[in-house]
């Protein structure tokens, strides 16, 4: 679960750098990496919820 705060917290300082820089590509490149944390978060969402569907329906269980 480390990787995904990781991957936005990595993002928001790379953001937050090109915008005291006026790096406009570190600035991106920081926005990027945020939305791929989210992008983990909602694909883990998914795999949570589909294995406790799946489970639900398990009639050994």
């Amino acid at each position: 679960m480390a990787d995904k705060n990781t991957e936005k917290a990595k993002g928001k300082l790379k953001e937050a750098a090109g915008k005291a820089t006026g790096d406009k590509r570190l600035e991106t490149e920081g926005k990027t990496d945020q939305m791929k944390g989210k992008a983990r978060e909602a694909g883990e969402a998914v795999r949570d919820r589909a294995k406790g569907v799946r489970d639900s329906l398990d009639p050994e269980k």
